[in-house]
């Protein structure tokens, strides 16, 4: 029960030039309605934690779509360390999914919504080459 982030490094040399990129794939944890699935003990200490890390991604993901002047990066370990991939040199990309059956409506539509707020997050993906050292 937990997010999981992975880096893979990439590092390209032609010429005496080198570019470099990183892939970041994370999975993240879903919310979960506490009440509803009536965990306790360490389960519900881990769905709180799920739980505010989202929070603070959404807060994140609010600011940034709508081009606040301050976005809250430093709310969560889990937003700083995909503040990169909301920077304007990053290419980001998302897969929502969701449950289909009817008593997980709820929590369908909030990832749904997530996942439109994510959408008008705008980058610009920039391909940096320096030179190799």
């Amino acid at each position: 029960r937990s997010h999981c982030l992975v880096t893979v490094h990439v590092v390209e040399r032609s010429g005496g030039k080198v570019a470099k990129r990183q892939c970041l794939f994370v999975d993240l944890a879903g919310s979960e309605r506490i009440k509803k699935s009536m965990v306790e003990g360490q389960a519900a200490s881990q769905a709180m934690s799920i739980n505010g890390s989202l929070t603070a991604l959404g807060k994140v993901i609010r600011a940034l779509g709508t081009g606040a002047s301050h976005v809250p990066y430093r709310d969560s370990t889990l937003t700083m360390l995909l503040r990169s991939s909301f920077g304007g040199r990053s290419y980001t990309s998302v897969v929502v999914n969701i449950a289909c059956e009817p008593e997980h409506v709820d929590e369908s539509c909030c990832s749904l919504e997530f996942g439109k707020r994510l959408a008008g997050v705008r980058n610009r993906a920039v391909v940096v080459v320096g030179m190799d050292q």
